[in-house]
């Protein structure tokens, strides 16, 4: 039914007559329709792209267009591997055109394209020939690889292949040094698909492709990966002269790539039949304005292999206009310079405002009739005082021009003087004085200076090229006037009065001021109220040394303080600083105070006065010290005398610095003690005096001692003396032999045998030295017979004792036995027996004398090896007392 009312409705037009080429439509004269044609196949290897194009039908029964089925084929095979449907409406051309992109180089392999369409959406054509766009050939002997030196794009997917020669086989590829799975294309060709590809990070801006086969000989390419262009931003153009117009604009992302590879710029204007194109740089371009033309259309391309982008701009030539200037020169005054300045190019017949900026800031605008040079004076400026300043321009106050250079003046000086002076009045005379003028320039540029002053109404002028002079003056006051001479400006006078001569009975006494944390001095004083102009403080700058290098500082009469930095002084120098105030007759000093920046330690040692004053219990130091010295290293607040006996350590401190004594006491009486004495400042003690001293004996505790037993002895004997009797009985009852008793004469041998048994031996350190002496009688002085001289003894044979022989043997020298030695008998029947206690025998004693002479007493003396006498003993029938013999 609907192909009847098709019929009916169309059946004049199956009349008309026909063109007679009938190969371009879709529909037969039947109404069926008919098999397309493909009119043209492109490819673009760089873009990977493949432009189809076909006629398409525009009689009046397909004006509404017919739906077409594209395929595409690869290889020789024909595999469908994309495939789409487009509606190709009219739009005033006979030729529908549609653009496919592979993911696949197109030298890979063999592209095909067919296309058949559909009428009414059910009935489809046949389909068309294939049209093919033929890949690479195999080459004999390498491998060839795609793409080969292109650009990819950042952050895409690629695929890319190797296409061996006939026989060889392909058996892995890698792309930067990384191995993909292989994919099969055909024919021998392998492909790798790598996703999101990035720029790489090295030196060498490129990726490479490798493609090993089996002949064993890899190869290898190169290829780039980047970005696409970027829309050039902020586009705008300008001319300072109205000859050349100069376009800029931001390029955006910086290129990876340079040489061949890099993005290219260029400017196309468009004001005539035919653009003309203007190579540009990555984000300027100039181009020559034609004349009598004031509107411009022009347009910036960026482009690379992987795209272009775009950008317009339409501007009047005469409001795009930035004029640039430059200076032509300067003329500095003091309060005031004049610069001037070209204004570059033809700008006749417009009108230019213009800016000069100073700095510090300060703003001239100046209008220029004369468009080619320009100049203002630039006023109220600061006296020498460096400046810059910068100009520029604009035409109709629109668009101002770039700032010219900085240029660099410095205004004339005005000089003024900082001045000082110091009196010093003659000895000799009273009526006279010399006066030292000190000054300070503040600005330099002064090639000498004059010196004017009055007293009694009579004017003196000196010239002076130093920054000080000496002058007379007498008693009165007298006002004194110096001005710089200069080149260059002007000079103001500065001036100062000396006050009349003064009474110098009234001195006044020095404060002392200390040091601040940081090291500097911060100064204060009582205010004036008739300091009407302001206060002056004066110091030496090394302190109290001499020459004087004299400072000074000058205050507004609205402060009573000071501080001065530390870079201004020396640490351990003292200063002194005169505070005077400056009154309408001249300075007078109001205060002086004294101090140190920053104390140290005494250097100097005090010195002590010998002798030294002591008892048993105490010592007195004396020293002499001068604790006014300037040359001090810091203000003496007095001494530190340490006290020390082994490990006993006492300090004791003097808290005055004017005392010059001290004494100690509670010392032990007949000991030594040093003493360390040294001087104190805030810093601490210096260097010590050292002397070491010993107390007396306390005489009186000693005379107690002695005195104590003797009165003791005494009251004892008192009280016994009445019962002296009785006690001396008792004594002899004691100590004295009784009467009548027989003391026989001991044999010989006998005798050494029981006394050695009871004396026994003893060792070499026990041994006493005993003599033991048997006489018969007690002989008178003359007749004793001395002990035998062991130095020289006399000459004994052995048979004339027989019976002493076994005590003549010697002894071992480490037994010490109670030896004997027998004394021979004197010519009056006298016989003397010595047992001398020796380490062993020199020599045997020989006796002379009659054998049976009687023997009444036997004596025995034991001495010490002191050869002291000790004890005596008497030994009567084997019976020992104790009573004393004297020899």
């Amino acid at each position: 039914m609907n192909l009847r009312r098709l019929l009916l409705f169309n059946l004049p037009v199956l009349f008309l007559p026909l063109p007679e080429d009938h190969s371009g439509y879709c529909l037969e004269a039947d109404w069926k329709p008919r098999r397309p044609r493909i009119s043209h196949l492109q490819a673009n290897n760089i873009t990977q792209s493949l432009v189809v194009r076909w006629l398409v039908d525009r009689s009046g029964l397909l004006e509404k267009g017919y739906n077409y089925e594209i395929q595409i084929g690869r290889t020789e095979a024909l595999t469908i591997i994309y495939k789409t449907n487009v509606s190709a409406h009219p739009v005033g051309s006979d030729v529908y055109t549609w653009t496919w992109t592979s993911p696949l180089p197109l030298e890979c392999a063999n592209h095909s394209v067919r296309i058949r369409c559909f009428y009414n959406q059910s009935i489809p054509s046949p389909w068309s020939e294939w049209m093919t766009n033929s890949g690479a050939q195999h080459s004999a002997t390498v491998t060839k690889m795609f793409p080969f030196q292109r650009l990819l794009r950042e952050g895409s997917s690629a695929m890319l292949c190797c296409i061996p020669p006939r026989g060889v086989h392909i058996t892995s590829m890698a792309f930067s040094d990384t191995k993909y799975p292989l994919i099969n294309i055909g024919d021998g060709v392998k492909a790798i698909s790598v996703k999101n590809l990035t720029i790489p990070r090295g030196v060498i801006n490129g990726v490479f492709l490798s493609c090993n086969d089996t002949t064993a000989m890899p190869q290898y390419c190169i290829n780039y990966v980047t970005f696409p262009p970027q829309k050039p931003r902020n586009l705008s153009c300008k001319t300072a002269d109205l000859t050349t117009v100069t376009c800029s604009w931001t390029p955006g992302r910086k290129s990876n790539l340079h040489g061949r590879y890099r993005r290219t710029h260029a400017l196309h204007i468009e004001n005539f039949d035919q653009i003309k194109e203007q190579e540009c740089t990555e984000s300027s371009c100039s181009f020559s304005a034609v004349p009598h033309i004031e509107e411009y259309n022009i347009s910036v391309v960026v482009k690379n292999d992987l795209g272009e982008e775009r950008e317009s701009y339409s501007f009047n030539i005469s409001d795009r206009v930035f004029p640039v200037v430059q200076w032509d020169r300067v003329r500095p005054g003091v309060t005031d310079t004049t610069v001037s300045w070209i204004i570059q190019g033809n700008l006749s017949g417009l009108t230019l405002l213009c800016q000069v900026v100073t700095n510090p800031e300060s703003t001239a605008m100046v209008l220029c009739q004369n468009v080619s040079h320009c100049e203002v004076k630039l006023e109220n400026l600061l006296p020498n005082t460096h400046y810059s300043a910068r100009v520029c321009c604009a035409v109709k106050s629109k668009a101002w021009g770039d700032w010219a250079p900085r240029m660099r003046f410095t205004t004339y000086p005005l000089v003024t003087l900082d001045i000082w002076r110091t009196i010093k009045q003659l000895p000799y005379s009273h009526n006279l004085r010399i006066v030292t003028l000190l000054w300070t320039p503040q600005v330099a540029g002064s090639t000498g200076y004059k010196v004017q002053w009055s007293q009694g109404g009579q004017y003196v002028t000196k010239d002076s090229g130093e920054t000080h002079a000496d002058i007379s003056i007498g008693p009165g006051q007298c006002d004194i006037t110096v001005q710089a001479v200069v080149k260059h400006g002007s000079s103001i006078p500065a001036h100062i009065t000396i006050p009349q001569m003064e009474d110098r009975g009234n001195l006044l006494r020095e404060q002392r001021v200390s040091g601040s944390t940081a090291g500097g001095f911060h100064l204060a004083w009582a205010k004036q109220d008739n300091a009407t102009c302001g206060y002056t403080v004066e110091w030496c700058r090394v302190g109290t040394a001499i020459p004087c290098d004299l400072q000074w500082m000058k205050v507004p009469a609205n402060n009573n303080t000071l501080f001065l930095p530390a870079q201004n002084f020396k640490a351990s120098y003292r200063y002194t600083f005169n505070i005077y105030g400056c009154m309408e007759n001249g300075h007078k000093l109001l205060e002086i105070q004294t101090g140190y920046s920053q104390e140290l330690r005494p250097v100097q040692t005090p010195s002590l006065v010998e002798p030294v004053r002591r008892t048993s219990s105490s010592v007195t130091l004396e020293w002499h010290y001068n604790e006014d010295d300037q040359a001090h290293p810091g203000f003496i607040t007095g001494y530190l005398v340490a006290v020390q006996k082994e490990e006993y350590l006492l300090n004791v401190s003097v808290a005055d610095p004017r005392r010059k004594s001290v004494t100690i006491e509670h010392l032990q009486e007949n000991q030594e003690y040093t003493f360390h004495l040294s001087a104190l400042t805030k810093a601490g003690p210096g260097p010590a005096n050292r002397i070491t001293i010993r107390t007396k004996v306390n005489n009186s505790f000693q005379l107690a001692v002695i005195l104590t037993p003797l009165l003791l002895l005494l009251g004892c004997t008192m009280l016994l003396w009445p019962q002296r009797k009785m006690l001396t009985n008792v004594l002899k009852g004691i100590f004295v032999y009784p009467a009548g008793m027989n003391i026989k004469t001991i044999e010989l041998d006998n005798f050494l045998h029981e006394t050695s048994e009871r004396l026994q031996s003893e060792t070499v350190e026990e041994c006493v030295s005993c003599d033991i002496e048997i006489l018969n009688a007690k002989p008178s002085r003359s007749e004793t017979t001395t002990l035998i001289d062991r130095e020289h003894p006399p000459s004994f044979s052995a048979s004339t004792f027989p019976s002493f022989s076994p005590i003549c043997m010697p002894l071992q020298t480490d037994y010490c036995p109670q030896s004997t030695a027998v004394l021979r008998e004197s010519p009056v029947l006298q016989q003397i027996t010595s047992i001398a206690n020796r380490s062993y025998f020199d020599i045997v004693e020989d006796f002379s004398g009659s054998q049976d002479a009687s023997k009444d007493i036997s004596e025995i003396t034991c001495l010490e090896p002191s050869e002291k006498v000790q004890e005596s003993w008497s030994v009567v029938d084997d019976y020992i007392s104790n009573d004393a013999l004297s020899m």
